[in-house]
């Protein structure tokens, strides 16, 4: 039988695609689960595979590979898709179908898996990853192909001797690691449908957290945190100290209107505490230590980066160039910064870069005052004459219909 390599969650819709490839399709199936963090179904993934029918059940724990080397890029970068959203499943995406690929290599497959549905950005990012790293490999969808209802799932494992208590669904999709959680579906696909409070659990209501808030100083390094209050913390403790101190204080609900790659608009509802926290801290890191140049062009670039990476072009000559251009600007993105976290908020109180552009000399009105204010009026004549040569030559006297300004009351 030709050997299939399968992301395996843990949940229905994969286990019920381990016995659909093996009866279905004639398949040996290794069931491959990765871990990233926050898996509900961890615990039980290996039972579950094997009595599903897989020949092997292989556990890969890939936290640290992911937030080091997917999460803190994006977060050096400034990548939040549409603004809003840090990413945390397109981000786990590209590493998942690595893994897949490596994994169908030492076991000498021919077809890997996923258990994505039709209308979801996740089938292009494993779809493209894979075809881009072996384009001779396989791709099987049993979900997309199938796309079986929840009751119609467990009655074809229960037909074929599988008779797992899977309980209750719950009301909302859910899919989560260390960088993130997400839910939609149920209540929340009415937009003007207040999330009710079993929408969230990684976070309190900002009504619930504490009253007195809590200080945290995180330094970074050349763009990549590295301490919490002067302590070292390796990538996988720091992300989940400060889920932990974040959800706590209610900090990274994200309630979003968010246009999938496929075309649709969804509602999505994100908790993401460290990963709004470090988001935070950085950028006002980056204010103190990049020119405003930088910055402009940075926001440009952060946004570019976070539409490849929800886009599946992680493997790209595109991402190499736009991670080359990141990894520059980062070079003196070296300092602390300090928050407050109270309320749901998570507040840039101070900061301090020992190569900062900042220079108190400049910027202060008292006596230690080093800027020349004199110079000032030479600045605004030279900075004002292309104005003044423009409105003399050219804009003086009535003003042609396509510059005039419609006016109330008046014609334009």
């Amino acid at each position: 039988m030709p050997k299939l390599i399968l992301a395996y969650s843990g949940g229905l819709d994969t286990t019920t695609a381990i016995k659909w490839l093996t009866v279905e399709q004639g398949y040996d199936v290794v069931a491959l689960n990765i871990d990233v963090g926050k898996s509900r179904e961890q615990p039980v993934v290996e039972s579950r595979g094997m009595a599903a029918g897989a020949v092997k059940v292989r556990i890969i724990d890939a936290r640290e590979d992911f937030v080091r080397y997917f999460a803190f890029p994006a977060l050096a970068a400034g990548a939040l898709y549409q603004d809003t959203y840090p990413l945390a499943t397109a981000l786990a995406r590209p590493l998942m179908a690595k893994l897949l690929v490596d994994v169908a290599h030492e076991e000498h497959a021919s077809a890997v898996a996923h258990g994505c549905t039709g209308k979801g950005n996740d089938q292009v990012r494993f779809d493209v990853g894979i075809m881009t790293l072996d384009p001779s490999l396989q791709i099987v969808a049993p979900t997309r192909e199938n796309a079986m209802a929840r009751e119609v799932q467990i009655d074809y494992l229960r037909k074929h001797g599988i008779d797992i208590p899977w309980g209750d669904k719950g009301p909302f999709s859910i899919d989560e690691n260390i960088w993130g959680r997400s839910a939609e579906a149920g209540v929340l696909e009415d937009p003007w449908q207040e999330p009710p409070p079993e929408a969230y659990e990684w976070t309190r209501s900002p009504e619930e957290a504490p009253a007195e808030p809590a200080y945290l100083e995180i330094a970074y390094q050349h763009g990549l945190p590295i301490s919490i209050g002067g302590q070292a913390m390796e990538p996988v403790a720091m992300v989940e100290y400060l889920n932990d101190l974040g959800g706590r204080y209610g900090v990274g609900r994200i309630d979003h209107i968010e246009d999938r790659l496929v075309g649709i608009k969804s509602r999505e509802i994100y908790e993401a505490p460290a990963a709004t926290i470090l988001h935070q801290a950085h950028r006002a890191l980056e204010a103190m230590t990049l020119s405003k140049q930088q910055i402009r062009l940075k926001k440009l670039i952060a946004t570019e980066y976070a539409e490849l990476i929800y886009n599946g072009l992680w493997f790209s000559g595109h991402h190499q160039d736009i991670a080359a251009y990141v990894a520059s600007t980062q070079r003196h993105v070296t300092g602390a910064i300090r928050l407050r976290l109270q309320r749901g908020q998570a507040t840039v109180v101070s900061r301090k870069a020992d190569e900062s552009l900042y220079d108190r000399g400049l910027a202060t009105y008292d006596a230690s005052d080093t800027y020349d204010q004199s110079a000032a009026v030479g600045f605004i004549n030279i900075w004002g004459l292309q104005t003044r040569v423009q409105a003399r030559t050219q804009l003086l006297g009535e003003l042609p219909e396509t510059l005039k300004i419609a006016m109330p009351g008046r014609e334009a």
